[in-house]
């Protein structure tokens, strides 16, 4: 049976069977329901979704889950991380998208930079020379094909305004 746990006690470790909370995380073990089996889930504080949820190990009775431990929560909140920092830096990479062109005064750098805004979904579309001192920067939408070709028109043709 899990504890009952008031919204005061968020921040206060605790280290039940079944239920640990220590260092930021929450590791709870859960019924599997695709099989007979357990799971856990791990969610880090303030986050409403579990960042990881996967299968737990049985118990030597093969019936109850196997209790969490020290070196079992540790290995959890690792592998939790770790699956938030890719899905940060899978993030990063759609949203942040950067391509050399060569031109006859050197090297420009142009960036587009999404901005996922509900409302008002847009990109910054950026060109910074070899010193990286910002050269021109425009508005296009958020769905601007940034392509080799679409940038280098971009910057010979002097960056005009786009759409």
């Amino acid at each position: 049976m899990e504890p009952d746990l008031s919204p005061n006690d968020d921040n206060l470790p605790l280290h039940e069977p079944r239920l640990w909370r220590d260092d930021g995380w929450t590791a709870r073990v859960i019924k599997n329901n695709d099989d007979e089996g357990w799971a856990v889930e791990m969610t880090r504080q303030g986050e409403s979704e579990p960042a990881l949820t996967g299968p737990w190990t049985m118990g030597r009775d093969k019936k109850n889950p196997k209790p969490l431990d020290t070196n079992a929560f540790h290995t959890l909140v690792k592998t939790a991380s770790e699956v938030l920092r890719r899905h940060e830096q899978q993030l990063h990479a759609r949203l942040h998208k950067s391509l050399p062109v060569e031109t006859a005064t050197g090297r420009v750098t142009v960036t587009l930079d999404i901005v996922p805004d509900d409302d008002n979904p847009h990109a910054l579309l950026t060109a910074t020379d070899a010193n990286r001192d910002r050269l021109a920067q425009v508005r296009v939408n958020a769905d601007f094909r940034f392509t080799p070709a679409s940038v280098g028109a971009w910057v010979e043709n002097g960056y005009p305004r786009l759409g």
